[in-house]
């Protein structure tokens, strides 16, 4: 059995199932859905960002600079009031949205279980002083606070329903009183459990429950923001795409929370005009390592459309628009790339190189580090730019790797070109008449 027989084999019968289950297991769906359910306050929040920090230096010599300079300074409050109330204080939507995903799953009344949650967490992260709730812990610092207090809020109530412990009523109660009645007791053993627990935390350390939750995450996150942890992602999403799961929802799913995490402590850096500490969000993976869509496939793509091959050629054409907006299933399936040999080293390869090389890049102060939640449509060199603050040499690095990624493609594509010609030229020889045949 050769290698790749047996890389094959490997990803098949031992990764693919373990992926297959993970994909569909009911927390980590929830917690996947709840992210993206949050997504248009974090994209709108950010964008405001950039207008309260414009990015041009405060000596720089364009009069428009001057002039966003000076507007963004006088009306910074002004501008930051949207931020502050989507991205700031993200946490809050974050919860409610696993919450109500999860109870939806379990087929429980997800409105009710999103209410739970939200009050659970402002409990423990935001609890009222001098009639003001402080919100320090309510953007990137509740993340994680946030995905524990949304799945224990919400198995609570599967666990006091599936056991029939809570209020009964006539049935002659109208249903919307029935569901406000049934959270009576969860929300009892809500104040019961975690209250204590948060201001125990509060009395022994000084902090609110989401900051000592941080602090013991702090090494998990330091840890996934290194170069090691960057490709150990990239290697095992596309090895799980090229098995035909879909990888890069498995892999952001778990990444999510370290992701907005990092966000976070970049936008509260930012505002206090410190040094950005994070490098691997989001943005990173989409606009710098998947350029095009996983595999980094916009390279390939372009290979396509000067192929001698016809049906490379009407697969590059019907690919080159998606890939622009990074949606490569066109390509990916059209190739195929799933279990074809041929592309085996270059699908795995060509993300690792953008990895290195752009994540050597942010280290050298070449181009910026990301400030901003994007859309994953964007196409790419205006992705980069957007979140990095419209730094547009990130847009030129994009442009870059995506030249490596064809560069890294180009042999084996055109081994491939040469067996699709074969068995083109052979299928026109096999429907051409022999000479001297009768009609």
């Amino acid at each position: 059995m050769s290698i790749s027989q047996a890389a094959f084999s490997f990803i098949e019968n031992r990764i693919s199932p373990i992926a297959g289950r993970l994909s569909t297991q009911r927390h980590i769906m929830a917690i996947r859905d709840g992210f993206i359910s949050a997504m248009p306050f974090m994209i709108v929040g950010s964008f405001l960002l950039v207008f309260a920090y414009p990015p041009f230096s405060a000596d720089s010599g364009w009069r428009i600079a001057q002039w966003w300079l000076g507007a963004a300074e006088k009306h910074q409050v002004a501008i930051l009031t949207p931020f502050n109330m989507t991205m700031g204080i993200m946490s809050i939507y974050i919860t409610a949205a696993i919450a109500y995903n999860l109870a939806q799953s379990y087929k429980l009344e997800p409105f009710m279980a999103a209410m739970l949650a939200l009050m659970s967490f402002l409990l423990v992260a935001a609890p009222q002083t001098e009639k003001v709730l402080p919100t320090a812990a309510l953007g990137g610092v509740g993340i994680f606070t946030a995905i524990l207090v949304a799945v224990y809020t919400t198995e609570l109530i599967r666990f006091l329903k599936v056991r029939n412990i809570g209020i009964s009523l006539p049935e002659q109660v109208p249903a919307k009183i029935k569901q406000s009645f049934d959270l009576l007791i969860p929300i009892l053993a809500v104040v019961i459990t975690l209250y204590p627990l948060s201001l125990l935390v509060q009395h022994q350390f000084a902090l609110l429950l989401p900051q000592a939750i941080m602090a013991l995450f702090q090494p998990l996150i330091s840890a996934a923001d290194s170069l090691p942890a960057i490709l150990l992602a990239v290697l095992i999403g596309h090895l799980l795409w090229f098995a035909g799961i879909h990888g890069a929802v498995i892999v952001s799913g778990m990444l999510q929370a370290f992701w907005l995490t990092n966000l976070g402590i970049n936008q509260e850096a930012l505002a206090a005009g410190q040094t950005l500490p994070h490098i691997f969000m989001e943005a990173f993976w989409t606009f710098f390592i998947v350029i095009g869509g996983s595999g980094a496939t916009f390279g390939l793509v372009l290979l396509y459309l000067r192929s001698r091959s016809a049906h490379l050629r009407s697969i590059g054409k019907l690919s080159l628009v998606p890939s622009c907006f990074n949606i490569n299933e066109p390509v990916i399936f059209g190739t195929p790339i799933v279990m074809n040999p041929t592309f085996f080293i270059p699908f795995i390869t060509a993300p690792i190189v953008n990895s290195i090389i752009a994540y050597a890049a942010v280290k050298l102060d070449l181009i910026g580090k990301v400030i901003s939640v994007v859309p994953w449509t964007a196409p790419a060199p205006i992705g980069a730019a957007w979140a990095t603050g419209w730094d547009f040499r990130a847009a030129i690095l994009v442009l870059v790797l995506a030249a490596v990624s064809a560069l890294i493609y180009y042999p084996f594509f055109k081994v491939y070109e040469q067996q699709l010609l074969a068995q083109e030229t052979g299928e026109t020889e096999d429907v051409t008449p022999t000479e001297g045949a009768t009609e």
